[in-house]
């Protein structure tokens, strides 16, 4: 923890450095209601000085540095006082570089303020929140399924141990299981039997209730599609094909994301306010100045030594995305 402080420090003090040495007669005015708590040499610390500097930190590390961790912070913040008083008798609150940085850290503090300004501007009524949940009312959709897998070679599900199936192997027995189904067999046993998914598989296939971009797309897909009671038509995966079928669907109540829901309302509404500003500023840019860099030349190839044969430069390899266990949500 006094690693993460001593950081801290260094971002959230520093600008308050230029604010505390241009008030001095107002901490002198508190009086004993302010009392001096930290005292070395010329420098020293009022209540009010300290309390501030903690009020700088995020709200996460305010509880530490007013608790377990005053005294360790109460250092952290006499060491920049002490480096900030031996800086100024040096001059170097005249230096340009610091004259820039601290411009920007007060331009800064100034945005914030304004931002949070912003924050306490927006105003929205339970009508808003009503509005703004049926308007992504099928976002909040959630759906209670099973499924089977049949793994192909080369997907992370696929058995130890057990015969690997091609692609069109594993497409035909999906396909024949489904028509089993449809025919009457039962999902669980099945599932147990069958499925790729050994997870799943232990609980007759059973998923639970998931809702939207926490399964892989096409799954996610055909799950939403299908009506409560019904199988899907066999998906495939990167992990294999899946039979689906889903038990019910329900939409998740208001009072239940009510509190992501006013987030996200807040956030939409602050970012309207940023973008009105924007946009009367009429910003303008340097396209010269801002325009992208060219792409690197290719490396010459390497001469070819006697006798042997130039070689082309591989192919680059795909990059892919970390896979998503079968029937897993995703984090």
């Amino acid at each position: 923890m006094k690693k993460a402080t001593t950081i801290l420090m260094g971002l959230a003090l520093a600008a308050g450095v230029a604010m505390a040495q241009s008030k001095p007669a107002a901490v002198a005015a508190s009086g004993g209601d302010d009392p001096i708590i930290i005292k070395a040499g010329q420098v020293t610390v009022h209540k009010s000085e300290f309390e501030a500097a903690v009020k700088s930190l995020p709200q996460e590390y305010q509880t530490y540095a007013l608790g377990p961790g005053k005294k360790t912070f109460a250092e952290d913040f006499l060491r920049m006082k002490l480096l900030a008083a031996e800086g100024l008798k040096n001059g170097l609150d005249k230096d340009p570089d610091v004259l820039a940085q601290l411009g920007l850290m007060r331009e800064n503090l100034v945005a914030n303020a304004q931002l949070s300004r912003f924050d306490k501007s927006v105003q929205f009524t339970d009508a808003d929140l009503q509005k703004a949940y049926d308007a992504k009312k099928d976002d909040y959709q959630q759906v209670k399924a099973r499924h089977i897998l049949i793994a192909f070679k080369g997907s992370p599900a696929v058995q130890a141990g057990k015969k690997e199936l091609t692609d069109e192997e594993a497409k035909a027995k999906a396909e024949d299981l489904r028509k089993q189904l449809a025919g009457g067999a039962d999902f669980a046993e099945l599932a147990k039997k069958e499925s790729d998914d050994t997870g799943s598989a232990a609980r007759g296939g059973d998923l639970g209730s998931f809702g939207h971009q926490q399964m892989v797309p096409e799954f996610e897909k055909a799950a939403f599609e299908t009506k409560p009671g019904d199988l899907s038509p066999v998906v495939r995966t990167q992990y294999g094909y899946h039979i689906i079928k889903v038990d019910s669907r329900e939409s998740t109540p208001l009072a239940q994301v009510k509190s992501q829901l006013e987030k996200d309302l807040r956030q939409k509404k602050i970012q309207e306010q940023i973008d009105a500003l924007k946009a009367s500023a009429k910003p303008t840019f340097d396209e010269t100045y801002f325009k992208a860099p060219e792409p690197p030349a290719p490396a010459p190839a390497a001469e070819a030594k006697d006798g042997d044969a130039a070689k082309p430069a591989p192919p680059p390899k795909p990059v892919k995305k970390p896979a998503t266990p079968p029937g897993d949500k995703k984090p």
